[in-house]
């Protein structure tokens, strides 16, 4: 039976869980799916192309409700911010899963179905197309960095013992030269990643809102 594309990429994420990006080669999958590595290029010219059927993957189950149905949020703001967090989770099921969609120029359904539903409602609620496009394409930013250094914090090897050590380090140089750094200690380190992505969306979201919002009449 013939091998199917779809059933290279599942096997291609799995096999993410559980070695890493790093490890994930094209020889290593084919081992995994117990054929020749030559026959993955029927599907996949290279591990980039594979890459980018994964990261078409990760995309599969995010803003999939009908527009009708998105509309129910009580603003565009709103349903944007559900997108970002749909997006977030997206990446965080797979180990890796921020560095495999970062860099990737996929042209899908799944891709472009995520895109529409980021660009649709700012557009209605009046932004221009460069204003619309830039700042979804700039949020999905925001998202890929934060989940890949969060997703780098969760799978480091180093041990408790040595994290005590470097912050110690990072407290001795801060109290010497940089008092705001040293005040905000227990904040840099906090591992609260889902208020920390929280905090940096409604940022965002607080400046779209100024930039929609109609100027104020000034008074004669």
């Amino acid at each position: 039976m013939a091998l199917e594309r779809d059933t290279v990429i599942t096997a291609a994420l799995n096999l993410l869980d559980e070695v890493g990006l790093d490890n994930l080669t094209m020889r290593r999958l084919a081992s995994v799916l117990e054929i020749k590595a030559a026959s993955l290029y029927w599907h996949f010219e290279s591990k980039q192309a594979l890459m980018d059927g994964m990261a078409d993957a990760l995309m599969a189950d995010v803003a999939c409700e009908p527009p009708v149905r998105q509309r129910k949020y009580q603003d565009a703001f709103a349903r944007v911010t559900r997108i970002a967090h749909e997006i977030r989770g997206a990446l965080l099921a797979r180990r890796d899963g921020a560095r495999v969609y970062a860099g990737t120029y996929v042209v899908t359904d799944n891709v472009m179905r995520v895109a529409e539903a980021m660009i649709r409602p700012l557009r209605e609620q009046g932004a221009t197309t460069r204003l619309a496009s830039w700042s979804a394409f700039s949020i999905l930013d925001y998202v890929l960095g934060f989940v890949m250094e969060e997703q780098g914090f969760s799978s480091s090897d180093i041990s408790p013992s040595e994290m005590i050590t470097r912050r110690a380090a990072f407290e001795a140089l801060a109290a010497q030269s940089y008092p705001h750094v040293a005040a905000s200690m227990d904040d840099v380190f906090n591992l609260d990643f889902d208020s920390r992505f929280e905090l940096g969306l409604n940022i965002f979201i607080a400046g779209l809102r100024l930039h929609l919002s109609p100027p104020l009449e000034t008074a004669s």
